[in-house]
């Protein structure tokens, strides 16, 4: 029995021992654990319990080991450290830096169990003064790969990264640039100022800083936010992002400017800042802070406050320097060659604030953005109603030259045809418009088409054409003779109707527009014919010859036809000069002549020409053949001051 005790006794030995062993092969295992364990050991044999303080005494051992290990990394690269060798370089030393990482790893490990613990202050003190000293390392080396790893951005780059769907009728602009430079003093600084912006695809992609930069930049974010220093991990990225985002403005030519220096600056100077602001804010929040949203993601994987935060801050300043230049220009004096940049703008910021809403959770900047958007809304209709009144009130008293379109005329149409392209921005700031009850200029206006037309667009062109024309009728005025005050309106009024077929504004007026101004110009033909050849005509019927057709008064036949040569060399000479500009109308227009010149001339030069050329000096008097007559008019409305070629006498 005894001997059997013994056996035991020593069999419970071995036991014992074994898991001893065991116990300190788990000292690496969780402090929980390892306490759950002990306690459970224990209750097996009171002879366990003196285990406990040879494991404890083994624990504290081993966390001064780990702790002596990873000081000896962390020391072996701070500069400040007797034990430092060199300075540190993580780009050259990936190893090491992994080592770096894994010590602090270890020494944040070493806290967790610590804080478990009833351990000495000592190594708890040692072991926060070695993760203050990482943090600063890591810190140092945080900004230094975010500098040295962003990758250098220039225009050509940026401009490269927007897949150009359309570039705007830059032959309309040239035009409308054109007319400005004749239209008037005030509008004659105006530069090509319409170049519509690209827009930019999904596809579209700029990489900010090396991709390898972004795994050790993330590595480290994790260690310092995990280490109570996410603060300063935010306040380093935000600082050197926001600079990097500073330099992409200057590159995209957006100048830091105040509200004044904007309002201050001629047009030629703001138009090419404008142009610059419509670009950099598409690229700055659909490239460059879509292209820093996905860095945050991969650098603060995790962190979501974190990087809430950061992107806020960084964010902040670029988008804040657009917004400024953009209620700048909003506040700013109104003129017309101002709008269809600022349209550019308005659809610019518009197309990308719901994007910058998503990205961007910082409210008052939010707001800013929406404040900008209606001001710039704002300008665009001020603007507007600028032109409208531009055209109504011009009251230019110099005739044109040969009846020939007015430059008021070439510069309203190409103008409107430009802003058709802007339909439904236009469309959306007008409707608002109306809904808040501003007046609307209804005089000279069918007001029956007013209220069949359903875009509110559409309304205010019909006013505003309708102002245009009342103007044009009053131009017409400036010429004494009546028949060239047709030829004038025939000129502008054919050229608004070529204007409106040959673009979208056909659709946004209606045929019954263009079947009530082509019929205009029809009547204006009816009125030149009667005012310039009725008299002409008048003297090639029978009344005042004093007989029938046998016994006709000659002397009455000489006058008649003295009368009827003498007026129609005259309007060839005047009529010659004037300008006709659509070959189509001239070439009607002088079919319309001669089908009523030409018989009435053949009827009455064969009813009486026997009766003359019988007598001496009958060619003095039947000086031209009805081919003469025709041949001549065919010089009509050249534009030439010059007596018609094909005007001579008969036989010659």
């Amino acid at each position: 029995m005894a001997a059997t005790n013994t056996n035991v006794s020593g069999y419970d030995e071995d036991r014992v021992l074994a898991t001893a062993q065991q116990i300190v092969k788990s000292l690496n295992t969780p402090k929980e654990v390892r306490e759950d364990m002990l306690f459970i050991l224990s209750t097996f044999d009171n002879r366990l319990s003196s285990i406990g303080t040879m494991i404890n005494n083994d624990d504290s051992n081993v966390k001064n080991s780990r702790l002596d290990a990873a000081e000896k990394v962390i020391l072996r690269w701070d500069p400040s450290s007797d034990q430092s060798r060199r300075s540190f370089n993580w780009e050259d030393s990936p190893e090491e830096a992994a080592e770096y990482l894994s010590a602090v790893d270890d020494i944040l490990q070493l806290l967790e169990e610590l804080s478990i613990g009833s351990e000495s202050t000592d190594i708890v003190d040692r072991a926060e003064n070695l993760i203050q000293m990482a943090m600063c390392q890591l810190e140092s080396e945080f900004r230094h790969i975010l500098i040295q790893s962003t990758i250098p951005l220039d225009a050509e780059r940026l401009y490269g990264s927007i897949r150009r769907v359309h570039l705007s009728f830059a032959s309309h602009y040239s035009e409308i640039d054109d007319e400005f430079e004749s239209f008037g003093e005030e509008t004659r600084s105006s530069g090509r100022f319409h170049e519509r912006g690209a827009t930019i695809g999904e596809d579209s992609w700029v990489d900010l800083i090396h991709p390898d930069a972004a795994v050790d930049l993330s590595e480290i974010a994790d260690r310092m936010i995990r280490s109570g220093y996410e603060k300063e991990c935010v306040q380093v990225y935000s600082t050197v992002r926001r600079d990097a985002l500073d330099e992409c403005l200057m590159i995209l030519g957006v100048e830091r400017l105040s509200i004044e220096e904007v309002q201050k600056s001629d047009w030629k100077f703001l138009d090419e800042k404008m142009k610059k602001w419509i670009q950099a804010v598409k690229i700055t929040v659909r490239l460059i802070l879509e292209g820093e949203k996905r860095l945050y993601d991969q650098i603060f994987n995790g962190a979501n406050e974190s990087k809430e935060v950061c992107f806020n801050e960084t964010a902040k300043g670029c988008v804040m320097q657009l917004l400024t230049f953009g209620e700048a220009v909003a506040i700013g004096k109104r003129s017309p060659e101002k709008l269809f940049r600022i349209l550019d703008m308005y659809d610019a910021l518009a197309g990308v604030l719901r994007d910058l809403e998503a990205m961007v959770s910082d409210e008052f900047l939010i707001s800013e953005a929406h404040g900008v958007l209606c001001g710039l809304g704002e300008a665009a209709l001020g603007t507007f109603v600028e032109f409208e009144n531009a055209i109504e009130s011009e009251n230019s008293k110099k005739a044109m030259q040969n009846a020939e379109i007015h430059p008021l005329v070439r510069y309203v149409m190409n103008y409107v045809r430009l802003l058709v392209d802007y339909s439904k921005t236009m469309n959306s700031l007008l409707e608002d418009e109306e809904v808040q009850g501003s007046p609307n200029k209804r005089d000279n206006v069918d007001n029956l088409q007013l209220e069949s037309t359903s875009s509110p667009l559409a309304r205010r062109l019909l006013m505003l054409l309708s102002s245009l024309e009342s103007n044009l009728m009053e131009k017409a005025k400036l010429y004494e003779d009546v028949a060239m005050q047709f030829i004038f309106l025939m000129n502008n009024i054919l050229y608004i109707v070529k204007k409106v077929k040959d673009s979208e504004l056909a659709q946004l007026l209606g045929d019954n527009w263009l079947r009530r101004h082509s019929g205009q110009i029809r009547q204006y033909e009816t009125s030149y014919l009667r005012a310039s050849w009725s008299k002409v005509l008048s003297f090639l019927k029978d009344e005042g010859i004093g007989g029938s057709t046998s016994n006709a008064s000659k002397v009455a036949l000489k006058e008649k036809f003295k009368n009827f040569n003498a007026s129609f060399e005259e309007i060839c000479r005047v009529q010659t000069a004037w300008k006709v500009s659509d070959a189509q109308l001239r070439d009607e227009l002088i079919i319309s002549v001669s089908e009523k010149v030409i018989p009435a001339y053949r009827s009455f030069l064969g009813r009486f020409k026997n009766q003359l050329e019988s007598g001496r000096h009958s060619g003095k008097y039947i000086k031209y053949t009805p081919d003469d007559l025709e041949n001549s008019l065919s010089d009509l409305f050249e534009g030439s001051p010059v007596v018609s070629h094909h005007l001579r006498r008969k036989g010659t």
